[in-house]
């Protein structure tokens, strides 16, 4: 079928609500008399508010628009830090105010729950919050030669994701990275291979002798000259930044500069300090990380002779501080390269009591060895698929209490209402974690009690 003309005339909009996006909600008026009119969503616009919206995109139950001029502002409308807001995707609340932000991740929170999981916690923890910006310490930069501007971008992808954001900082990124975006695009524009970098990958931990802390790891889709490893080095050398080439897939990342970089990031009430690799998924957020550690912990409330049990561990990000105070812990992680980094930081800060497995938590787990020992208490911290399956398999009533940390309030909605709606859990107390303000992504923690 062929698919309309978007009307693009501006029209007025009354904004209602918010989408867990971040997109103001409106309704057209409908042309048939007593039928509520077509939802759309409208970035750039805050509940409350009277804009002047122009139509982006049309489906069939709702259409898209972006806000051209706000008519009567919201109370919480605040102005941008960041010139790029509006036409860079990597945030799509700088708008709303801060302590705005974090009560509508609540709210999204809360509703998952309700409308997917049919259950309400029996406390609503106050919310987790921690720096607003400079925050970020991992990402990926994606680049892309313009010809038309004769430039390179580095940045991250506009709301239209086709193309690559033109910035010169970055306020979410932390300071040592963010201020560099520019210098970036000139470095990448002066080689010869600028046409076959697509990305760049940023991490950071703690500053080490050599450099900052910060390393870069540069996708090359064909092999560098040698002047342009030498313009690397000393873009490297200048900002203090490691240097990682990646020719290939993970496995053929290595450091370019200095020749054996040391990556870590310490958690100092535990006194515990990761060793890491370049790609390894490590907490967005430190500041945050630390304090989402301590609730978690202090929800588990485990006892020092018990055993715990913490899957999708990574690299022992809970698992090692709640060594410090439990008999033993025994942590799961689907990828194996973590789970040899999470056995080696185990040794490199003296734990022996944490125990580390390698297994594939989405399928069958009856030959697993350790899914026949004994636990006392469950900690998840799944990926945004959450942790359906499984539940279905873990014996839960030898569990005295559950604590499920999510990147996806929808999937934890689900997994609580099986645990409450089928297994006969109390879904006791759960809140939300500011893990990217300025963003719609929703962080959440939840804790059960078996009935």
């Amino acid at each position: 079928m062929p698919v309309a003309r978007i009307d693009k005339t501006p029209f007025e909009a009354e904004i209602t609500d918010l989408t867990h996006d971040g997109r103001g909600v409106a309704r057209r008026p409908s042309t048939v008399p007593g039928e509520a009119g077509k939802a759309v969503f409208v970035a750039g616009a805050l509940p409350g508010e009277r804009v002047m919206a122009v139509q982006t995109a049309r489906h069939r139950s709702y259409d898209e628009a972006r806000t051209v001029e706000v008519l009567h502002g919201a109370p919480e409308r605040v102005d941008p830090r960041c010139g790029h807001f509006g036409t860079c995707g990597g945030c799509a609340l700088q708008h709303y105010d801060e302590g705005q932000q974090i009560l509508a991740k609540q709210r999204v929170l809360l509703e998952n729950l309700e409308r997917i999981g049919h259950v309400k916690p029996g406390a609503v923890l106050p919310p987790l919050v921690d720096a607003a910006w400079g925050y970020r310490r991992k990402g990926r930069f994606s680049v892309r030669r313009v010809e038309k501007k004769d430039k390179t971008l580095v940045g991250f992808r506009e709301s239209d994701p086709r193309f690559v954001a033109d910035i010169a900082v970055c306020h979410t990124v932390i300071p040592q990275i963010g201020t560099k975006v520019e210098a970036l695009g000139r470095l990448v524009d002066g080689l010869q291979a600028r046409r076959e970098i697509p990305q760049i990958e940023f991490i950071a931990g703690d500053p080490d002798a050599q450099f900052s802390g910060v390393a870069l790891t540069i996708r090359h889709l064909a092999p560098l000259s040698d002047d342009d490893r030498a313009a690397l080095v000393a873009f490297g050398q200048e900002h203090g930044f490691a240097i990682f080439l990646q020719p290939g897939g993970v496995d053929s990342v290595h450091p370019l500069w200095p020749e054996a970089p040391r990556l870590a990031f310490t958690l100092p009430d535990w006194g515990i300090e990761f060793l890491f690799k370049p790609l390894d998924f490590i907490q967005v957020n430190a500041g945050l990380n630390g304090r989402m550690i301590r609730l978690a912990l202090d929800l588990l409330d485990a006892a020092p002779d018990d055993r715990v049990l913490d899957l999708f561990c990574g690299l022992g990000n809970f698992t090692l501080p709640l060594a410090r105070s439990v008999r033993e812990v025994v942590g799961v992680e689907g990828e194996a390269g973590l789970v040899a980094r999470a056995r080696a930081n185990a040794a490199h800060n003296g734990i022996g009591n944490a125990q580390f497995h390698a297994a594939d938590l989405g399928k069958d787990l009856s030959d697993q060895a350790w899914m026949r020992e004994g636990f006392d208490r469950l900690l998840l911290d799944p990926p945004r698929s959450g942790a359906d399956f499984v539940l279905t398999q873990l014996p839960l009533k030898q569990f005295k209490r559950i604590v499920y940390v999510s990147c996806h309030p929808a999937s934890l909605a689900r997994d609580a209402g099986y645990l409450v709606n089928e297994k006969g859990w109390k879904l006791k107390a759960a809140g939300v974690m500011d893990m990217f303000p300025h963003t719609a992504h929703v962080e959440s923690i939840a804790m059960f009690e078996p009935r």
